[in-house]
């Protein structure tokens, strides 16, 4: 006996008399309950069910709340839209479908990702951000993916090494503001508030760029910002107060350049632009054909190519490990924790969550390892000075 007669035989025992012949007497009934949701223009999807009793009314959006569902699954995070473009990109070249996927296609998807030799925590992370991006209900089951990434794990160490940021702390960070802002242009301006922010805000690159000039108040002696919620505060307002200092000239940057902005009739939406290359800053009004979803706001991978083009400008070297935007984060957390930063100072710095062991373990360990030579105390081998004695 096949597995659909099986399925058959079933449905068969779970089906009453009366409802055969319900199914007879009213066929295509609307195949919803009360969480179907039909975009305008949609047909009612039927079956035989003659339990359903909803109308049109209980099933239809609205043109509006159909835009702003439209956009809310365009806009994601950068992270979660490149992950599922891979994705698609993928299950195109197979032959598969990609939303919503079946468990068997995540599952060699997940395969596919592991063959590349890639990081487990990326390929993790990849798979988390496909599979959630699935519709709701019509999630793959992933255990087989976790089984054969558990197996990965164990045959692949090096897949486990994390390549961490190199921190650019102050002795690299002003040297990369000043060449930026050598030339004395506004694209320079950009940079260096950008850098100065970045470090002394100790932000993810999204949340950079992320935000709105309505957020920011430029004191004399520091620069307040409103946040909405992180990463790690969800749905959590907090006000910062970031305090400047000599060396870092936060005020003078963010405000050499939030009036560079005001001048040009900018006075509202994000901080920081686009800037073209005769000094104006560029609206996605009037490069219609050339703006991304983001609209005015600077992708964080601009963040990403800035600080790498700065640090090489400035003639900088690393020690080994890759320079990013996220050494900007890196570099601040790790300046306080190598000068008496205590964890909880750290933590709220930083905005990680309490009790977190990353700024710790990534940053400020790693660079008090580094410095640390426990040979300094083994005596230089001198045959002369031995002899002598």
């Amino acid at each position: 006996m096949s597995l659909s007669d099986q399925a058959e035989i079933v449905d068969g025992e779970l089906v009453e008399d009366r409802e055969l012949e319900l199914y007879a007497e009213r066929p295509g009934w609307p195949l919803v309950n009360e969480h179907t949701v039909l975009m305008p223009g949609e047909e009612i999807p039927t079956s035989d069910d003659p339990r359903t009793t909803y109308t049109e009314r209980d099933l239809y959006v609205s043109e509006e709340t159909a835009q702003a569902i439209k956009e809310a699954e365009e806009e994601g995070s950068p992270q979660r839209r490149t992950a599922m473009g891979l994705f698609e990109a993928w299950c195109a070249e197979q032959g598969r479908v990609a939303k919503p996927c079946t468990t068997a296609t995540y599952t060699e998807y997940g395969r596919h990702l592991m063959a590349r030799k890639l990081k487990v925590t990326t390929i993790r992370h990849y798979m988390s951000l496909i599979r959630t991006s699935m519709p709701p209900g019509k999630k793959p089951d992933n255990s087989l993916f976790l089984m054969l990434l558990a197996q990965y794990r164990k045959k692949n160490k090096r897949a486990l090494r994390r390549k961490e940021a190199f921190p650019i702390t102050l002795p690299y960070l002003v040297p990369m503001m000043e060449k930026a802002e050598a030339d004395d242009r506004p694209i320079g301006w950009r940079d260096s508030a950008m850098l100065a922010f970045g470090y002394r805000f100790l932000g993810r690159s999204v949340e950079d760029v992320d935000l709105d000039l309505e957020d920011l108040t430029i004191l004399e002696d520091m620069v307040t910002v409103w946040l909405a919620e992180d990463k790690t505060h969800k749905g959590e307002e907090q006000t910062l107060y970031l305090h400047d200092r000599e060396d870092l000239r936060l005020v003078f940057r963010m405000r050499r350049w939030v009036n560079y902005l005001a001048e040009q009739g900018i006075t509202t939406g994000p901080v920081f632009r686009e800037v073209k290359r005769n000094g104006t800053v560029a609206s996605s009004e009037t490069r219609a054909k050339t703006a991304t979803k983001r609209g005015d706001y600077l992708r964080p991978q601009t963040v990403n190519e800035r600080v790498k083009l700065w640090f090489a400008k400035a003639g900088l070297k690393t020690d080994g490990r890759p320079v990013s935007s996220h050494s900007l984060r890196a570099g601040g957390a790790t300046d306080l924790g190598m000068n008496g930063a205590t964890d909880e100072e750290l933590e709220e710095a930083g905005r990680w969550k309490k009790g977190s062991r990353i700024p710790r373990e990534r940053y400020v360990r790693p660079t008090k390892s580094a410095a640390a030579d426990p040979f300094k105390k083994v005596p230089r081998h001198n045959p002369e000075a031995q002899a002598r004695n």
